[in-house]
């Protein structure tokens, strides 16, 4: 992948200006355009797409003389039916164990050597996860349309996801909490039950391979069980979410302000009701770069009239990130994924709160204050820490000082980490976030919600240990690739 995604060419229509706001509750003239996307090109089964240039999934029935659409089921499968077929085993794996071995539950033994398989195959991921694609490509060319052109990012997700899932076999809650959202939210891709079983037995050959001395009869056994496990938690949640909600969303663009030279403040009107809780993210894909997912925070809390407003900042080889600040418009159509994320208000609490965001990573504080705003305070404070490197990058602060204003309880306070700086009563602090935040504490008792990059979000999750917050008040969705917002 480039260090810079290629342009995008320009819009070939005359757009509407932008409004310059879209206060909550008020209804929009614009007319919907969700039919005027032809870019959108989704390849799941029994899409438009697919059907024109052929493509047919796992589930796929084979076309007859005279086949015409014909409905795509989602039968429940095996998740790792028997490699041992009467066409041989994929990539060289050793076969089914003995009947029923493979269906029991990991044991702790099964873990151990899962987890020793990881450290081996961990230093060559690159190399393990480029055979892994390559063996499904190979013997199931027919889903390769479901995946980005570009697979590298994707080449990351895939080993991050199974050592997330590694870590956490031995927390039966938490693994099925992070395997219910990846099960739903891989709905999107156009992801079958059919199509896990044939993935597991390329993922057992790859990690055959890889594995070396590590991997023999026992480790194969423990690496099915566990498959079996994931697969069945993810193909149980996306079978209950498809009986109560959409694969994704459509929405329409209704406003893109420019609010820095590269951060856009984008608001869409979705094609149904969106259900969603302030601090949560979504993944959202451009009609650009079709099967190119990223995350961004919600940065209001629900509103009345369905809109959904999202902060983007343009980042270096930021393929979805450059279109939606430098290309999108009002009128264009994306997409988005279910809601998810675990950042979200415990009303019953009644703890104060200290909220740390980070450039962008403002968005999600400003949803979970606006909530706050409109649920009640109950007698809990709430502290923000607003950190970007320039006055001009602080775009959000003016609302939130509005809000301030109107609600005692509420104290924001600036940051800023690079040279300069407004002077006077309303001064930024000067600092690094997480040590501003340290200077201030201790911040015993609070729960702490954090969102930005990466590094400040890990750095700040140890400032606020040591500053007295207990580890399991404090939340964010630092979750593999993910930094909020």
């Amino acid at each position: 992948m480039p260090s810079v995604p290629p342009s995008i060419p320009g819009a070939p229509r005359a757009l509407p200006p932008a409004p310059s706001a879209l206060p909550a509750g008020t209804g929009l003239a614009l007319a919907p355009q969700l039919a005027a996307a032809p870019g959108l090109n989704w390849a799941g089964p029994g899409d438009n797409w697919s059907r024109a240039w052929a493509v047919r999934t796992l589930d796929d029935p084979a076309p007859g003389p005279a086949a015409g659409p014909v409905p795509v089921p989602e039968p429940r499968a095996q998740a790792v039916p028997a490699a041992a077929t009467a066409g041989g085993t994929v990539g060289g794996t050793t076969g089914a164990p003995a009947a029923g071995q493979d269906e029991l539950p990991p044991t702790a033994r099964d873990i151990g050597l899962i987890r020793d398989t990881l450290a081996v195959v961990e230093p060559v991921a690159d190399r393990a996860t480029a055979h892994f694609y390559a063996l499904i490509f190979l013997h199931h060319p027919e889903v390769r349309a479901l995946f980005p052109a570009a697979m590298d990012v994707q080449r990351d997700r895939l080993f991050r996801a199974l050592l997330q899932a590694a870590r956490s076999a031995d927390d039966p809650a938490g693994l099925t909490e992070y395997l219910t959202a990846l099960g739903r939210g891989h709905r999107k891709y156009g992801t079958l039950s059919g199509h896990y079983g044939p993935v597991g037995e390329c993922l057992l050959a790859a990690l055959a391979r890889f594995a070396g001395s590590r991997w023999d009869a026992e480790t194969e056994l423990a690496w099915r069980r566990a498959y079996r496990l994931i697969s069945g938690i993810m193909i149980d949640a996306a079978e209950g979410a498809a009986r109560t909600s959409p694969a994704w969303w459509q929405a329409e663009v209704v406003s893109h302000q420019q609010a820095t030279r590269d951060i856009a403040v984008i608001t869409v009107r979705p094609d149904q009701a969106y259900p969603y809780r302030a601090g949560q993210y979504t993944t959202l894909e451009t009609p650009w770069w079709p099967r190119v997912w990223r995350h961004f925070s919600f940065a209001t809390a629900p509103r009345p009239d369905g809109l959904l407003t999202f902060h983007v900042k343009a980042v270096q080889a930021g393929w979805v990130s450059n279109a939606l600040v430098r290309r999108a418009a009002p009128g264009d159509v994306l997409r988005l994924g279910p809601p998810a994320g675990s950042m979200v208000l415990d009303h019953s609490s009644g703890s104060d709160l200290l909220c740390l965001g980070g450039g962008t990573g403002i968005a999600p504080v400003c949803a979970l204050v606006e909530e706050i705003a409109e649920h009640g305070a109950a007698g809990r404070s709430v502290e923000v820490f607003y950190g970007a490197r320039r006055d001009a990058e602080l775009y959000g602060l003016e609302a939130l000082r509005r809000l301030a204003e109107r609600h005692p309880w509420l104290s924001v306070r600036p940051v800023l980490s690079g040279p300069g700086g407004m002077a006077g009563p309303d001064a930024a602090l000067s600092g690094e976030l997480p040590e501003v935040v340290a200077r201030f504490g201790p911040w015993s008792g609070r729960e702490a919600y954090l969102s930005g990059p990466p590094a400040m979000v890990r750095r700040s999750v140890g400032v606020l240990l040591r500053a007295g917050v207990a580890p399991g008040r404090i939340r964010h969705d630092l979750v593999g690739d993910l930094a909020a917002a």
